[in-house]
C-alpha cells in the first residue's frame, strides 16, 4: 500500500542516479507528489545504468527503475527561456526542490537560493553533494567510491591484509539520500508551522562520517586509531563470523552471561574459567585463540544447523546468506519488503522493486505505479500549471522541454 503521511506536499526532483533519487524516492513512498525533472532526450543518467543493456536502451535501466516507482517525469530544458520559464512556474507551486547538482551549476542556470527564495519563499530547497557547498572541496566532482575513501570507511574495511577496501554497495550514497529525506522532512515541518522556507546542504562526507558513530567516537573521545578487523567487533569477543562445516556463522555474544551460553551449547565449558577468556578483556585480549578454540566445536556442524541450536539459547547468532537468499527469506517476505508492480519497458510485464523500510500504521509501504518512461507527464503537469495544447507544441518545438 502507499500511505498520505506527506500528502498535499509536491516536490521537484532534479537530481540524478542514486543519492538524490533515493531520497525522493523515500517521500514518495511516504505520500509525497514527486516530479521528476529531466532534461528532454536523455535523462537522469541511470536511465541508462544497470544489469540489463535492453532496459538501457528503453531509457528505463535497472538502477533507475530501482528507484523511481510513484514519481511523474517532465522534461525541462532549463538552458533554454522557455525552459527557464516552465520550471519558475513549477517551482511557484513546489514544497520542496531537490537537486545533486555539483555546487555553483544550479546558480550558474540562474536558480541560486536566493532566486528561488524569491519565487517561492516557502520553499524547502535542499542541495546534496559530495561534499557540500562550502569549503576547499566543495567543487570537486564525487562519486560514492570516492566518499568512501575520502571519509576513511575504506580504511577499515576488510583485514589488515586487505584494507583499504570498498564496503560492496554505494553507501555513502544511501547515507547521503537518507540524510537529505530527513532533513527535508523537518524543514516542511517548521513550513506547515511557520510558512518559513529552508536551504538544506547536504554532504556524503559529512553523512559518511556521522553514520560511522562507534569508531568516529572511539577515535575522537576514546583516543583510539581505527583500524580495520575483517569481521571482528572491535568492542567485544567472541563477536564476529565463524566457519562451521558448511558456510559462515555470525554470532555477538557480547555479554558475559552469552558468552557462557554459547559454551554450554558446544559443550566447552571449560572456556568459562580458561583464565584467557574470564572476562570480556580478557577475550578481547586473546580473541584469536578464542576464535580457533571455538571453530572446533563449530566445524562440527553446519551454519544452519548451529543456528537452530542456538535460536533459543539468548545468543545472537545466523547464517551469512547471499544478497538473493535474503531477499526470499521467510522474515523478508513476510514484512513485504519486495513488491511486484506493472514495469514501463517494453520488454516486461512486472516489475520487482523494494518498498519502505518502515509499516506504518502497521501496514507495509509499497509503490503501487510504475517509474515513469521520460517525459511521461510532460503534457498534464504543463496543462495543470495553466499551458494551453499550443503552448505546449511551441515549447516543444523550441526545444523547450
Amino acid at each position: 500500500m502507499t500511505v498520505n503521511l506527506l500528502e498535499g506536499v509536491r516536490v521537484l526532483d532534479l537530481t540524478n542516479v542514486l543519492a538524490g533519487p533515493f531520497a525522493s524516492y523515500q517521500l514518495a513512498l511516504m505520500g509525497a507528489d514527486v516530479i521528476k525533472v529531466e532534461p528532454p532526450g536523455t535523462g537522469d543518467l541511470a536511465r541508462q545504468l544497470g544489469a540489463d543493456p535492453e532496459l538501457s536502451a528503453e531509457y528505463l535501466g535497472v538502477s533507475f527503475l530501482a528507484q523511481n516507482s510513484e514519481k511523474r517525469s517532465v522534461t525541462v530544458n532549463l538552458k533554454s527561456p522557455g525552459g527557464k520559464e516552465v520550471f519558475e512556474k513549477l517551482v511557484a507551486e513546489a514544497d520542496v526542490l531537490l537537486e545533486n547538482f555539483r555546487p555553483g551549476v544550479i546558480e550558474r542556470l540562474g536558480f541560486g537560493s536566493d532566486r528561488l527564495r524569491e519565487i517561492n519563499p516557502r520553499l524547502v530547497y535542499c542541495a546534496i553533494s559530495g561534499f557540500g557547498s562550502t569549503g576547499p572541496m566543495r567543487s570537486r566532482p564525487a562519486y560514492d567510491q570516492v566518499v568512501q575513501g575520502l571519509s576513511g570507511i575504506m580504511s577499515i574495511t576488510g583485514s589488515p591484509a586487505t584494507a583499504p577496501l570498498r564496503v560492496g554497495f554505494p553507501v555513502c550514497d544511501s547515507f547521503g539520500g537518507m540524510a537529505a529525506a530527513f532533513a527535508i522532512v523537518s524543514a516542511l515541518l517548521r513550513q506547515r508551522r511557520t510558512g518559513q522556507g529552508a536551504y538544506l546542504d547536504t554532504s556524503m562526507l559529512d553523512a559518511a562520517l556521522t553514520s560511522m558513530g562507534w569508531v568516529v567516537s572511539d577515535h575522537l573521545i576514546g583516543g583510539r586509531e581505527p583500524a580495520p578487523m575483517a569481521n571482528e567487533n572491535i568492542t567485544s569477543a567472541p563477536s564476529g563470523t565463524f566457519d562451521t562445516a558448511d558456510g559462515a556463522l555470525n554470532i555477538a555474544a557480547n555479554k558475559q552471561e552469552q558468552y557462557e551460553s554459547l559454551c554450554r551449547v558446544l559443550e566447552r565449558d571449560e572456556l568459562i574459567d580458561d583464565p584467557r577468556f574470564r572476562t570480556r578483556d580478557d577475550r578481547k585480549r586473546h580473541r584469536d585463540v578464542l576464535r580457533a578454540e571455538l571453530e572446533t566445536s563449530l566445524k562440527e556442524r553446519t551454519a544452519v544447523e548451529w543456528d537452530r541450536v542456538l535460536l533459543d539459547t539468548g545468543v545472537p547468532a545466523a547464517p551469512v546468506v547471499s544478497v538473493p537468499d535474503a531477499l526470499t527469506s521467510a522474515q523478508v517476505s513476510h514484512r513485504g519488503l519486495v513488491a511486484t508492480i506493472d514495469s514501463p519497458a517494453v520488454a516486461a510485464d512486472s516489475l520487482r522493486v523494494l518498498g519502505l523500510p518502515t509499516h506504518v500504521d502497521g501496514r507495509t509501504v509499497s509503490p503501487q505505479s510504475p517509474p515513469p518512461t521520460l517525459g511521461q507527464h510532460t503534457d498534464e503537469i504543463l496543462s495543470a500549471l495553466g499551458y494551453a495544447r499550443s503552448d505546449i507544441v511551441r515549447l516543444r518545438e523550441e526545444k523547450a522541454i
